[in-house]
């Protein structure tokens, strides 16, 4: 039987095809059709022509496009004239000629006219308020560099040749039958099955049998071409079967018939032929494999070209109806992963067939909603990372590709733009004019980067989170240098341009920090790092990526330390990033729990690798008095942690052996000393380093001797940076938690001793100083203290401290000796302005800590009672005589002390007592012998007080009662002036 009629032959009424010569006719109705003798031996003809296998000599094409003048002499649908005519003559009437149009097919009816390219006819007007402005086509057919086309010019009809008689159908209908129950060997046997199907879809709109024959029949179609495509050898191309299936099914493709949609054995067909087709070696080690081994009468050259013309008209056959854009996305998810291959041959297949693809879609676009083509952003990175390709074919194809892709993008954006918010789009509009006004298309798309600048404007919040996304992955499979600059250029192109329309920010920075450790160019990971510069200088982002950023482990890897070293922002972003990073510190700090929060290790580890950086010296030196004091209290909050003391959060996994080494504590100490050195405090540097301040820092109890000797330091060293420091403390003292305040109060009770402290209103010193002097905690007395003394030296604070006093007095009675001793301190220097009632009270406190075991309160009690007697007005005298003759005795006795320091102190009270008296001592009782082995000069001194104090004060009793001092020296003397009592009786009775 004669190989029946394969050709496309009749189509719908109306139907379009690009690129023929044929006149258009007119359609007759199926039933009328007849089938003559001629077009029957036309169809015979034109079949044994398209599968003939002599030699055809490949031409140039001349293409009036912005590709090169060598544009891929070697096309992905053919590369000369006769081939296309030998492989679409079995086509029918159906007949194309390379030169004048490179795709052909058959779209969308009549009433569809108008141009294919940008001249949106059928846009609607909208209209704003009451201006009336019109929104159509117009605005955008006049962008520059998108060549428009006459549909008419371009596009004419098909001669209609008739139906098949049902004869015909029936015979065909049979043979197919028979295939389904049988096996198909031979290669005719397949080829005969293949264009007998052919043959049958051509008369699909005609007669009802067929219809119902082939959707019955559908599973066992799909079956039958999976096992032929499997049959086929995946590594050579002998024979035409692939050809041929691809050719049955974009004829089924025409007329709703689809073999690759539906289902799940539809879909795996669909996965077999595309890799079948893709995976063929190249075209030269298939014409070396026909040379070694022939395996039939076909040109290798010529079959190859012919079937992957096949493959790519097929897969356009797809998208001619496809007015929801499902069958786009379901052709670009079985393209996706071969766009991205690292073999170039396959990466340039893909790239042609998608590239076609996407221009039969631009000519016979007719959008209805709903779209279910939701990854516009995807698919545009991946043509423009194509674009950027290191083998020139493959990135004139994406070129070309991206080309139509922005006219599909422009009606996309149209149809599915709000329409009371028209402006919006012609804002996307004007932007996207004003880039190609800048390059020609020819440049512009030679250029991936300005890709990203192009379609930036009409890409929303998702579809720029697609294309970032698919950048980031491309970056782990792009191996040639070229390719990983040009990904690095379009990221941070669109990061630029789309400033904060980004969603899923934290799944972006994500794979950045992911990819960071297999992108080897300095300049690509610059570029990465610089798109994680421009999130996090974006107010909107900035906590978002510091929040990402923070939830790695500690300490950072070599890139994640690098980035944070090499992050660069303006100085108002480098401000305000380094402020939201410290901020995330200080909260840690106000946060109670057991456990130190992570994101307080990790925000000094942070700080730390940035000072490390020093490319935020500038916000550094601004936000020094934060950093410095945020880091001190850090310090103070991880003295004696270790890592299994932080709330690592679930799913973060820090090394046994780095948890080991590596402390909380460890961090802060490491980011402070950087923190001195980027901001050139040297001097104050040295001097932690010389006096051993670190350590003292890292010690419980030593901790605010470190902030003295640091605050000291910088008082002494740099002033500016010191007041500084000073009115930020005044705020920050009321802020955390005891350790907080404690860190805050050290240092800020230091730097009261610069002349600024007397600026401060008494709210900030004086009041604040008061509470601390009633807080429970004697850490804040004894800091309270420190701070009176430095600012007593001041004039202007003495009548504010004064008020103060019945609360120093009150420090006396402290059982902490450093509490004491300050009060003391601060006493001395308050002692001359006191008023009479209170000397004397500070006078009796005083006294009562004569003999006090602490040695050093014992003696500084003596001084400040000796300073309280100078301090008596002469008037007031006579007020004071009794304590000062109540001390006599005493002095004396602990002149006699063992504690040299104590002995001699109390010898010179005791002469200002007797100078306060009126009195002569006695040169005995400036012996540097114990009294208790000079009997004699002891005798002395007892007649001496005994005539002095006679009738005043009872000598005997005071003596006896010091008799039981512990202290040996004392003890000796007291017994010894007791052996003198009968000379004190009878001296009183006298």
């Amino acid at each position: 039987m004669p190989l029946p009629r394969r050709g496309r032959g009749s189509r719908l009424a109306g139907s379009r095809v690009a690129g023929t010569s044929l006149p258009r006719a007119r359609a007759r109705s199926p039933r009328r059709a007849g089938r003559g003798t001629q077009l029957l031996s036309h169809a015979q003809r034109l079949t044994r022509r398209r599968h003939s296998s002599e030699q055809v000599t490949p031409e140039p094409e001349q293409q009036a496009d912005f590709r090169s003048e060598k544009w891929l002499q070697e096309r992905a649908g053919g590369d000369a004239r006769d081939s296309r005519q030998a492989l679409l003559a079995g086509m029918g009437s159906r007949r194309r000629f390379f030169s004048q149009e490179e795709v052909v097919i058959p779209c969308a009816s009549d009433n569809d006219s108008g141009s294919v390219d940008l001249q949106l006819s059928n846009l609607e007007d909208i209209k704003k308020g009451e201006s009336s402005i019109e929104f159509t086509d117009l605005d955008i057919s006049d962008i520059p560099g998108l060549p428009l086309e006459s549909f008419t010019d371009n596009l004419r009809h098909l001669t209609y040749e008739g139906p098949l008689n049902e004869a015909s159908i029936q015979r065909l209908i049979q043979s197919i039958q028979e295939v389904f129950g049988g096996q198909l060997k031979s290669e005719l046997e397949k080829l005969t099955f293949l264009r007998s199907l052919s043959s049958l879809s051509q008369n699909l709109p005609y007669d009802e049998t067929i219809e119902s024959f082939i959707h019955s029949h559908i599973e066992d179609i799909v079956r039958i071409l999976n096992v032929l495509i499997q049959e086929e050898p995946l590594r050579s191309l002998f024979s035409p079967v692939r050809q041929e299936v691809f050719i049955t099914i974009a004829n089924l493709s025409y007329h709703n018939v689809h073999l690759l949609f539906g289902s799940e054995e539809r879909t795996d067909l669909f996965e077999v032929i595309t890799r079948s087709m893709i995976t063929l070696p190249p075209l030269n080690i298939l014409t070396q494999l026909q040379e070694i081994t022939p395996c039939g009468p076909y040109n290798p050259e010529c079959l190859y070209r012919q079937t992957f013309q096949a493959f790519s008209e097929m897969l356009q056959s797809l998208v001619v109806k496809d007015p929801h854009l499902e069958n786009l996305d379901t052709i670009f998810q079985h393209l996706e992963t071969w766009l991205q291959s690292s073999k170039d041959h396959e990466r340039k297949r893909a790239t042609a067939s998608m590239a076609q693809v996407l221009k039969c879609l631009s000519r016979h676009l007719c959008l209805k909603p709903p779209l279910r083509f939701q990854r516009l952003g995807h698919l545009v990175a991946v043509m423009a990372l194509l674009c950027g390709d290191p083998l020139k074919a493959v990135a004139e194809e994406a070129a070309e590709g991206t080309h139509y892709l922005l006219h599909i993008t422009l009606r996309l954006k149209y149809v599915t733009h709000d329409k009371k918010n028209h402006q919006s789009l012609r804002k996307a509009l004007k932007k996207c004019r004003e880039f190609l006004e800048l390059y020609s298309i020819k440049r512009f798309y030679r250029y991936p980067f300005k890709i990203a600048q192009v379609f930036e404007v009409f890409l929303n919040s998702d579809e720029l989170c697609q294309f970032i996304m698919t950048t980031l992955d491309g970056l782990e499979n792009l191996k040639h240098p070229y390719s990983q600059q040009s990904a690095g250029e379009l990221l941070i192109t669109l990061v630029k341009n789309a400033e904060s329309r980004f969603e899923k920010v934290p799944e972006i920075m994500g794979i950045i920090c992911a990819r960071l450790s297999i992108i080897s160019q300095p300049r690509v990971r610059q570029q990465v790092i610089n798109t994680v510069s421009l999130f996090i200088s974006r107010p909107k982002y900035t906590d978002i990526v510091l929040s990402h950023l923070l939830c790695h482990p500690v300490p950072y890897d070599r890139h994640l330390a690098e980035l944070w070293r090499t992050l660069e922002a303006e100085l108002p972003s480098t401000t305000w990033i380094l402020w939201r990073l410290l901020r995330k510190l200080q909260k840690c700090h106000t946060i109670c729990q057991e456990k130190m929060a992570y994101v307080g290790v990790a925000a000094t580890c942070a700080l730390y690798e940035v000072f490390m950086g020093n490319r935020l010296r500038a916000a550094m030196l601004r936000l020094f008095p934060q950093l410095l004091m945020t880091l001190l209290i850090q310090i103070h909050h991880s003295i004696g942690l270790t890592m299994s003391d932080v709330a690592i959060p679930s799913g973060l996994h820090i090394e046994q052996e780095v948890s080991t080494e590596v402390t909380p504590l460890c961090f802060a100490v490491q980011a402070t000393k950087t923190l001195l050195l980027r901001t050139l405090c040297w001097q104050e540097f040295n001097i932690m380093e010389k006096n051993k301040g670190w350590t003292l820092l890292e010690e419980k109890d030593c901790h605010l001797q470190g902030i003295s000797l640091l605050a000291n330091a910088l008082l002494e060293r740099n002033q500016l940076l010191a007041h500084k420091v000073m009115y930020l403390l005044v705020p920050f003292l009321n802020r955390g938690n005891d350790k907080h305040k404690l860190t805050s109060a050290g240092f800020f009770v230091e730097l009261l001793q610069s002349p600024v402290a007397r600026r401060l209103p008494s709210t900030y010193s004086t009041a604040r100083l008061k509470d601390w002097l009633n807080h429970e905690n004697d850490t804040f007395k004894i800091l309270a203290l420190k701070g009176l003394c430095n600012l007593i030296r001041y004039q202007e604070m003495s009548e504010d401290i004064k008020s103060l006093l019945p609360c120093i007095l009150d420090s006396l009675c402290e059982t902490n000796e450093k509490i004491v001793l300050l009060a003391i301190q601060v006493l001395l220097q308050l002692v001359r302005t006191m008023d009479f009632t209170t000397l004397t009270a500070m006078m009796r406190t005083i006294f009562s800590l004569f003999g006090d075991v602490r040695p050093d309160v014992h003696l500084f009690s003596m001084t400040l009672f000796g300073a309280s007697i100078k301090s008596v007005k002469p008037t007031d005298k006579k007020g004071v005589e009794n304590q000062v003759l109540d001390s006599l005795v005493p002095l004396l006795l602990y002149s006699q002390d063992e504690n040299d320091a104590i002995a001699e102190e109390s010898k010179r009270v005791l002469m200002i007592c007797a100078h306060f008296l009126k009195w002569k001592l006695p040169q005995e009782v400036y012996c540097k012998d114990p009294l208790y082995i000079r009997p004699t000069e002891a005798g002395k001194i007892c007649r001496f007080f005994g005539i002095k104090c006679r009738g005043k004060i009872d000598i005997l009793a005071q003596t006896l009662m010091y008799s039981k001092n512990t202290k040996l020296p004392i003890r000796r003397a007291a017994v010894l002036f007791g052996c003198y009592q009968n000379t004190w009786i009878k001296m009183s009775s006298v």
